[in-house]
């Protein structure tokens, strides 16, 4: 029998199943994302994997043969784990649908969007993921450049959205205060530089500007995202 080649993609290689008592590569896998959930990408290794499954680092390897070959199954996995939206027929809808879906998804694992954005993902539930995207796009045109382009490009909206969504979060658990004190915090600055007048429209927005929750802030770029979307729609 012919061996596969060392860089072999994951999904074209035999899985093996395990022997008795040997963690099999879905307990492997949730493993792997529940430490990576808790405590981020660089605390996962095959040895702290094992680690946590009582067992030998030797035994994971006879089942998932790197590291990089784990964060391709972590990756499927959780695309996978909960239901997509079904499709209407309305683009607009549509996409919006599945914007949120997978916004969802990066929310409940901080690690998985950089790895998204940093290379495709093959696995089964991430290509259904993105033909059901390219599906909702494709009630908009028929030419699938376009609708990949669109789905690109909501994609880049959603990522860097979350992006920033989760760096706040982080911020706030740098510093140890809830953001009720931050602003407490820097309140008697911000007071300053307001009486100052240097700075009149920022003054605006502090003083009558409202504050939107992170749904509301998503959901008004995702209607700009899908405003500008609405431009391609043939006219003849």
């Amino acid at each position: 029998m012919t061996r596969p080649a060392k860089d072999a993609l994951v999904w074209t290689k035999d899985r093996r199943v395990p022997r008795r008592q040997a963690p099999s590569v879905e307990r492997i896998v949730r493993t792997a994302i529940a430490i990576a959930d808790a405590e981020g990408l660089a605390a996962l290794s095959m040895r702290r994997v094992a680690t946590d499954l009582e067992s030998g680092t030797a035994s994971l390897y006879r089942y998932v043969a790197s590291r990089d070959d784990l964060l391709d199954l972590m990756i499927d996995a959780v695309q996978g784990e909960t239901a997509p939206p079904a499709l209407s027929g309305e683009w607009r809808s549509d996409l919006a649908a599945v914007a949120r879906h997978i916004r969802a998804t990066l929310l409940r694992h901080p690690w998985l969007g950089p790895e998204l954005s940093g290379r495709p993902a093959l696995g089964a539930n991430s290509l259904r993921l993105h033909d059901l995207a390219l599906a909702a796009a494709g009630a908009l045109t028929p030419e699938i450049t376009l609708a990949a382009n669109v789905v690109d490009t909501l994609m880049a909206y959603v990522f860097g959205a979350v992006a920033r969504h989760l760096a706040e979060e982080l911020a706030q658990r740098r510093s140890g205060l809830t953001e009720d004190q931050w602003r407490a915090s820097v309140g008697p600055y911000i007071r300053e530089v307001i009486a100052g007048g240097a700075y009149p429209q920022f003054a605006r927005r502090v003083i009558d500007g409202a504050d939107l929750t992170a749904d509301e802030r998503f959901d008004f770029g995702l209607s700009c995202i899908l405003d500008g979307v609405a431009t391609r729609l043939p006219t003849g």
